[in-house]
């Protein structure tokens, strides 16, 4: 296939539609249930009280404001592709955001900047009128105008996903994991509250101490992904070229279509990872020195290798007569020629992923 068929197959699964709306206007469609902000993304897009006057003001003062990208789904729903932080903000500040729980936030108060000093302490509708918006501003920000890029139902699905990813990682405000997180919850919510739910396990909590800053990038639920991923999709054939968390992505819109057994992964998850905590508890997924004790932090490389072969194969697995015969497999594998070969320099991260998921599900194999 040529460069131009390459680029007209392509062009070919976007269909979109562009408008100018008012806020007034979303603020009903908010309310009417016509589009969606996800709740849930609160956890991932975070700004601080500042950067959402910041916003206000710009709307104020009419300062353009970048075009929220939103996908239209089969039921007329839009989606929030890119500017639920925008959106967010100004239904906040309006007071009519609702949270994961249904209830209504409590509205912004919004703070002095440089250019508008009044704005401290200011809000839509206060308990004082010297500090609430009067009607006429009211009405002015209702009445500005928005830029609305809507990708219409008729567009390929997986352009939708392809379309969040870059418009939300090119300014590195969110991690892989994070997107991921998004893609989820617009396309299997129910799957995304599962694997939050996987990450309450305290025995897998333990397994996998993990530091401040990778807990807020959702590097446990990374970590769940993976042993998913892993054990229920067909990685052996991926080309060890693509980037790993491409076919994270990738592999996690599967399991989105998938009809997963969720009762049957948690129990086989809790069991996985309550005998890995009684074996070696937060040194499970350690290196080992010489001396017989452990070096280093958490070994993503360990995890994958470990997690996934015991995961695998936990139902043939009875506790207490395989501890030690686990505990063998386990010294086995740190001491094994394929895990070595896989952390040597030059080893791409997909390559790792994909051999030592094969090589964990074939070593604990009783």
């Amino acid at each position: 296939m040529s460069l131009q068929q390459e680029i007209d197959f392509r062009t070919s699964k976007i269909y979109r539609d562009a408008y100018q709306m008012s806020i007034g206007e979303l603020l009903n469609l908010y309310q009417d249930g016509e589009i969606d902000i996800h709740p849930e993304f609160q956890r991932v897009f975070r700004w601080t009280g500042y950067q959402k006057t910041r916003l206000i003001e710009s709307i104020m003062l009419n300062i353009p404001i970048p075009p929220v990208f939103v996908s239209q789904r089969e039921d007329g729903v839009w989606d929030v592709i890119d500017g639920v932080q925008r959106l967010s903000t100004i239904f906040e500040f309006v007071g009519i955001l609702k949270n994961e729980k249904d209830e209504v936030m409590t509205p912004t108060v919004l703070q002095a900047t440089d250019y508008l000093p009044s704005f401290q302490g200011m809000m839509w509708a206060g308990d004082r009128r010297e500090y609430s918006f009067t009607t006429e501003q009211k009405i002015n920000f209702k009445r500005s105008r928005i830029d609305v890029i809507i990708v219409k139902k008729e567009s390929d699905d997986k352009t939708k996903y392809e379309l969040f990813q870059r418009l939300n990682t090119g300014g590195s405000r969110l991690s892989s994991q994070e997107v991921r997180n998004c893609l989820m919850i617009m396309t299997n919510r129910d799957l995304y509250e599962f694997i939050r739910e996987l990450d309450g396990c305290d025995a897998f909590q333990t397994c996998v101490p993990v530091s401040d800053r990778k807990s807020d990038e959702q590097f446990r639920l990374e970590l769940i992904v993976r042993l998913l991923v892993a054990v229920f999709c067909d990685i052996a054939d991926k080309s060890r070229s693509m980037d790993l968390s491409a076919l994270l992505d990738e592999e996690t819109l599967k399991l989105c279509s998938m009809s997963l057994d969720y009762c049957d992964i948690k129990r086989n998850f809790f069991r996985t990872f309550e005998l890995l905590r009684n074996i070696e508890g937060e040194n499970i997924f350690k290196k080992r020195s010489y001396n017989g004790g452990y070096r280093g932090g958490f070994l993503s490389a360990a995890y994958q290798g470990i997690a996934v072969g015991v995961f695998s194969h936990i139902c043939s697995m009875e506790r207490e007569e395989n501890e030690h015969w686990i505990k063998e497999k386990i010294d086995q594998f740190y001491l094994s020629e394929e895990f070595t070969k896989m952390l040597a320099q030059g080893v791409r991260p997909v390559q790792r992923f994909i051999e030592l998921s094969r090589y964990g599900q074939t070593l604990f194999k009783s």
